[in-house]
């Protein structure tokens, strides 16, 4: 690898999915200033919004996370087309 172009601050984060209060650990460098505890250890804490836990690729069911209104917007954009 060349020298000076990667990231120093690698370090365990905490991800926690919203929509299921779902925590998992994993090596990143993303910024954060909230914490949390996790297995009796403090880790800096990114908050998701979808994960592979809630996601319905992932878990086979069919519901959709909506927080934005996003999907009802587009139905009603297109409803026209719908036979």
């Amino acid at each position: 690898m060349k020298k000076g172009i990667h990231p120093e601050n690698y370090r365990l984060v905490a991800f926690k999915d919203m929509s299921n209060e779902t925590v998992f650990l994993a090596k990143s460098t993303a910024n954060t200033k909230e914490t949390i505890e996790f297995e009796g250890t403090e880790y800096p804490l990114v908050k998701l919004e979808i994960s592979n836990t809630s996601h319905p690729f992932y878990t086979g069911k069919m519901t959709l996370v909506d927080t934005a209104g996003r999907v009802d917007k587009f139905m009603n954009r297109y409803k026209k087309f719908k036979k």
